[in-house]
């Protein structure tokens, strides 16, 4: 089947007044395995256009909060929502934070950062691992015991280690290829439940 940018997904999208296809990936993980609660504070990473904080956002309501960064500029506006444009590898997030009032630790993370992509199969591969890992750094660093913290990655050999990095700090891990994918992607999503530092603290990486 030709690659329709227009397909089914897309069209609800603009229908539901969403951003982008994106949103139907983030409202299957949560249908499955229930990440977002009224009042709970969000940190989105690669938020661009905006739909997963447009759907997170009526998802934890008007007592929550949502922080979003990505390098392109983000051009909804919502209530309960502050949306930065800057570089995740040059930024200094927790200097951001306290400059615009919003106190961390979240109770979820979410990652759907992805490179730029050049072709090279391996070379996007590698970048996107890169994103995962920068991702799950930050996640240690703001994320509450007991979070939540979802990552996609392009599949590579890559990915039983990520994985596994991800059990060593997280109580569950699963991986879901939402059906909203397309099917040339190569992107699989991490769903990491009941974040626990103590691992890490056990493992001296706490810092």
């Amino acid at each position: 089947m030709a690659y329709n940018p227009k397909d089914f997904y897309f069209k609800q999208a603009k229908k539901e007044n969403y951003a982008a296809r994106a949103v139907f990936k983030i409202q299957e993980i949560d249908d499955k395995f229930r990440i977002f609660k009224p009042g709970y504070k969000i940190l989105d990473l690669g938020a661009a256009p905006g739909s997963w904080s447009q759907y997170a956002a009526k998802k934890v309501g008007p007592q929550g909060r949502i922080l979003g960064v990505d390098l392109q500029p983000i051009k909804i506006t919502l209530p309960n929502a502050l949306f930065i444009t800057a570089d995740m590898r040059e930024l200094n997030l927790g200097e951001t934070m306290t400059s615009n009032g919003i106190a961390p630790p979240f109770d979820v993370v979410l990652s759907d950062m992805a490179p730029k992509t050049c072709g090279i199969r391996v070379t996007d591969q590698m970048r996107s691992l890169e994103l995962c890992d920068l991702a799950l750094a930050t996640a240690e660093r703001f994320l509450r015991p007991r979070g939540s913290f979802v990552a996609k990655l392009f599949h590579s050999d890559e990915f039983e280690g990520f994985r596994n990095r991800l059990r060593e700090r997280f109580g569950k891990v699963e991986v879901l290829r939402p059906q909203s994918t397309r099917k040339e992607s190569k992107e699989i999503f991490f769903i990491a439940q009941m974040y626990d530092p103590k691992n890490l603290v056990a493992g001296g990486e706490a810092k």
